[in-house]
C-alpha cells in the first residue's frame, strides 16, 4: 500500500533523503488530496512534471480554515483547531493517528534536547488549557506522561505552585528540568518570581495573546533570562497546521525536525523561492503530514540559512494574527 510505505519512509527520513521522499509525498497528495489537486489544477501544474521541491507549489495556509484538508477518505480520530477570540475563523487539522502525531512530537524534542524519560516536564500553558482542540497542549501532556517524573504537569494559574517546584528541582539530580510555557504567562512568573533557575530548561512557544504588549522576541528573551539566571531562553516553533515542530537551543534560529523543511518565497511572486539567507515568507514542508498536505505556505516572515535552520522575523502584512510564536524577532 502506498501509504503504508511512505509512512515507513518518513518514519526514517534525514537531509539526504528528504528531497526524493518530498516528491513522493507531493504526488501522493496530488492524486489523493481533492482540494490541493484543484490547487494545482488552477495554478495549470502537472505533478509528473515536478521534478525538483523548489517547484513544488504551497498551499496557502489560510485554507486550513474554510476547507477540511485531507489526502485520502478516512476518519479524523481527533481534530486539532487553533486559537481564536469569539467569532473568528479558525484553523482546523484533523488527524488520523494520533500515535503517529506523538511518536514525531518525541522523536523532534529527544533529538535535541534527549530522553524525556526522567525529565521533569513543567507546563505553564493557561490559554491553550482552556479551550479543546490545542495540538501544543496534546503534545505536552503526552511529554508529561513520558517523563514518568513526580514533579510533572500542568500549572494553569498556580504559579506560586509551579514557582515552588523549580526551586525544588533546580538542584535535584538527573536531567535539567524544562519548563514549557506561552510567552505571557512566563512573563507573569518572570515578574512574580524572579529567580536563578540554575540548569533548568526555560522554552517559550510564542505568543501574547493580546494579554501584554507584543515583544519582540529579543525584548522577551532579555527579560525571560534576567529574571531566571539563564544565558539562553529556548524556543519552540509549531502550529495547528504542522504536525512536526523545530527548536531554537539559542538566539531563535530554529533547528526543524527531520520531517520539515523550511524555505523562503517571495512575497511579490509566491511561486518564487529565495536564495538561503533572503528574507521572505515561509514555507514549510512538513512530511508527518502526510495525510492532509505536506506543502503550506505561512504568513510568517523568515529567513532560511544553508544549514536548513530558519529565523522568524515576523508576519508579512495583512495576515491575521497567529498564536503560536509570532513575536517579532528583535
Amino acid at each position: 500500500m502506498e501509504r503504508t510505505r511512505l509512512l515507513s519512509r518518513i518514519r526514517k527520513v534525514n537531509a539526504a533523503t528528504f528531497e526524493a521522499l518530498a516528491l513522493d509525498v507531493f504526488r501522493y497528495q496530488a492524486a489523493y488530496n481533492a482540494i490541493y489537486a484543484r490547487f494545482l489544477d488552477l495554478l495549470q501544474v502537472e505533478p509528473a512534471r515536478v521534478s525538483r521541491t523548489t517547484n513544488i507549489p504551497h498551499l496557502p495556509i489560510a485554507l486550513f480554515k474554510t476547507c477540511f484538508l485531507q489526502s485520502g477518505h478516512w476518519e479524523a480520530a481527533q481534530i486539532f483547531s487553533s486559537s481564536g477570540t469569539t467569532g473568528d475563523q479558525t484553523s482546523q487539522h484533523p488527524l488520523r493517528d494520533p500515535a503517529w502525531y506523538r511518536a514525531n512530537a518525541r522523536r523532534a524534542f529527544e533529538r535535541q534536547y534527549g530522553p524525556l524519560l526522567g525529565r521533569p516536564i513543567l507546563a505553564l500553558l493557561p490559554a491553550y488549557l482552556e479551550r479543546t482542540g490545542s495540538s501544543l497542549v496534546f503534545m505536552a501532556e503526552d511529554f508529561i506522561r513520558q517523563s514518568g517524573h513526580p514533579a510533572s504537569g500542568f500549572f494553569l494559574k498556580d504559579l506560586e505552585g509551579l514557582h515552588d517546584a523549580l526551586l525544588r528541582l533546580r538542584d535535584a539530580p538527573g536531567p535539567a528540568p524544562l519548563l514549557i510555557g506561552v510567552s505571557f504567562a512566563l512573563l507573569d512568573l518572570a515578574e512574580r518570581f524572579p529567580t536563578p533557575l540554575g540548569p533548568t530548561i526555560v522554552m517559550e512557544t510564542g505568543g501574547m495573546k493580546g494579554r501584554r504588549r507584543e515583544l519582540t522576541r529579543a525584548e522577551l528573551h532579555h527579560t525571560l533570562a534576567e529574571a531566571f539566571g539563564q544565558t539562553h531562553i529556548h524556543s519552540e516553533y509549531g502550529m495547528t497546521e504542522l504536525l512536526s515542530q523545530a527548536y531554537a537551543p539559542q538566539r531563535g534560529r530554529f533547528i526543524p525536525a527531520p520531517t520539515l523543511k523550511a524555505t523562503a518565497r517571495d512575497i511579490t511572486d509566491p511561486l518564487a523561492t529565495l536564495p538561503n539567507g533572503k528574507t521572505g515568507a515561509l514555507n514549510l514542508t512538513d512530511l508527518a503530514n502526510l495525510d492532509t498536505i505536506s506543502f503550506i505556505a505561512t504568513d510568517d516572515l523568515g529567513r532560511v540559512d544553508a544549514d536548513g535552520q530558519f529565523e522568524v522575523l515576523g508576519r508579512v502584512d495583512a495576515s491575521d494574527v497567529r498564536g503560536c510564536n509570532l513575536l517579532v524577532q528583535g
